[in-house]
């Protein structure tokens, strides 16, 4: 390593001691690792935004917006600072204005899937899943080998009673975390792989119940031919999870909830 970089690393350590010791609430030390950062870069748009996130851990609300206000006043391709400002204003349970900033803010920087996801996930707190699936499908296009934005769709379909989208989404979730394995079915999902795998088995088991309108599907999505076999497979991989003498409690209350949902 050069010298040059060994500075670099230096610099950008100290900025993430900032960070973290303001997620400490030791704001003493990240005053004095902001005062080292802006000797050395005296008017850096990253410093200013560093500043505002020190002044949102002690200063009133209306002082943090108007400090962003002012920065993108001067700046208003600004990113950084629109994005906290936004975040402030969620923060003050300012929704409707939070959404329409950040309405703006996609329309000035569509490519950031990041603030797709953040506007989906407003939508989703006002019960709005048509808007969130929308907001989700721009996320899709910007970003499609990421798993868990699939997995975030799914679920926000479930959630709006769209069943056969959800199930077609949590399969091709499935389908990008373990195409890769050679043998999948010999190693028990965990984390995302289990989230999904057990959608699977949610949007199966009503499926397969056939209650009132569960099939019908807002997005024309067709339930799949083989849907018992899909069935089948999401059990045997939710139950694979519980393997082992500790978890063998666990997997028989399982066991007992599939059986009784059947």
């Amino acid at each position: 390593m050069s010298f040059a970089d060994a500075v670099t690393l230096a610099w950008e350590f100290l900025e993430q001691l900032a960070l973290a010791a303001i997620d400490l609430d030791k704001l003493d030390v990240a005053d004095v690792c902001l005062q080292k950062l802006g000797a050395k870069f005296p008017g850096s748009p990253r410093l200013e935004v560093l500043t505002g996130i020190r002044m949102e851990a002690s200063e009133p609300i209306t002082t943090v917006l108007e400090y962003y206000n002012d920065l993108l006043i001067a700046d208003p391709t600004n990113a950084a600072a629109w994005k906290r400002r936004i975040s402030v204003l969620r923060r003050a349970r300012s929704l409707d204005k939070a959404t329409e900033e950040l309405i703006q803010y996609l329309d000035t920087f569509y490519t950031d899937p990041e603030g797709w996801l953040e506007l989906a996930d407003i939508y989703v707190s006002n019960r709005q899943y048509t808007s969130a699936l929308q907001a989700l499908s721009h996320a899709l296009v910007l970003n499609p080998q990421n798993p868990f934005t699939f997995v975030q769709f799914a679920e926000t379909a479930y959630s709006s009673g769209d069943l056969p989208l959800a199930l077609k989404m949590f399969l091709v979730a499935i389908e990008m975390m373990e195409r890769d394995l050679e043998s999948p079915e010999t190693k028990p999902p965990a984390g995302l792989a289990f989230r999904a795998w057990w959608g699977i088995k949610l949007c199966a088991r009503h499926l397969l119940g056939g209650a009132s309108g569960v099939s019908s599907s807002p997005s024309n999505t067709p339930v799949p031919k083989h849907l018992k076999s899909v069935d089948a497979l999401a059990t045997e991989r939710v139950l694979g999870a519980y393997k082992g003498k500790e978890l063998e409690e666990r997997r028989r209350l399982v066991e007992h909830w599939l059986s009784s949902s059947k």
